[in-house]
């Protein structure tokens, strides 16, 4: 890390979820959610600040016990489903500035539902920003399947036209890769995250490519059970 760079590690984590209620606290291999993400934080080495910013003191308490600061919980009016994280992320920096003589130069959002993101993802992704001299970092992985063997679907389901003829004849492995955001890291310049109101710069901005395994981003039951396992097998493997 650039000794005139200053890291702030943010990890957003509200009380609310519709999908899977209550999940930043639920236990995924022996521990709640968030504290994966917290330790693998702090494990890096690389941040001058790991904060959590939430509304819930209920997350606030597994917070702190992992090591994470809470200097404050967040207002009810950033804490709902229309929420977005740069509103979140702009107030986070504004009030940090006001109550800290510390002068932050780089933000990086971790979002607690990406478990299997490791310390060194992180601390990779960090070293990348010096190398490429980038202004943002946003960590992407390899596509599941093509997008071209995907397309809208009419009411009534047919599938003609659904698929290219060009894109028919071609070997699955001869089609180009393509890459997603998997959500699991955002690095950002706080000048210019708050210029342009988004973490996903205009320009200087490249990508870290991880693993689909540690891209795996819970949403929904299905996700936390696939993550369960695979956080399960590495405690087991240790």
């Amino acid at each position: 890390m650039t000794d005139m760079k200053k890291h702030l590690a943010v990890i957003p984590a509200r009380g609310g979820s519709k999908r899977l209620p209550g999940k930043n606290l639920m236990s995924i291999a022996g521990k709640p959610l968030i504290a994966w993400t917290i330790e693998a934080a702090l494990e890096c080495q690389m941040f001058d600040k790991v904060i959590v910013s939430t509304d819930s003191e209920a997350i606030a308490k597994i917070a702190i016990a992992y090591g994470a600061e809470v200097p404050f919980l967040r207002p009810p009016e950033l804490a709902g489903d229309q929420t977005t994280t740069i509103d979140v992320l702009n107030h986070l920096v504004e009030t940090m500035r006001n109550d800290n003589p510390l002068s932050f130069s780089h933000l990086t959002l971790l979002q607690p539902t990406s478990p299997l993101r490791s310390a060194s993802n992180i601390s990779d992704a960090i070293k990348l920003l010096d190398e490429k001299e980038a202004d943002a970092i946003i960590s992407i992985c390899k596509t599941e399947h093509s997008p071209l063997w995907s397309n809208t679907l009419p009411p009534d389901n047919s599938l003609t036209g659904f698929i290219a003829e060009n894109i028919q004849k071609t070997p699955s492995q001869n089609l180009p890769e393509y890459f997603r955001l998997n959500g699991a890291l955002y690095i950002c310049n706080i000048r210019r995250m708050l210029e342009e109101k988004t973490l996903y710069l205009s320009s200087n901005c490249f990508g870290y490519v991880m693993s689909r395994k540690n891209s795996i981003d819970i949403d929904d039951q299905v996700d936390f059970d696939l993550a369960d396992i695979y956080l399960t097998r590495s405690k087991a493997s240790i």
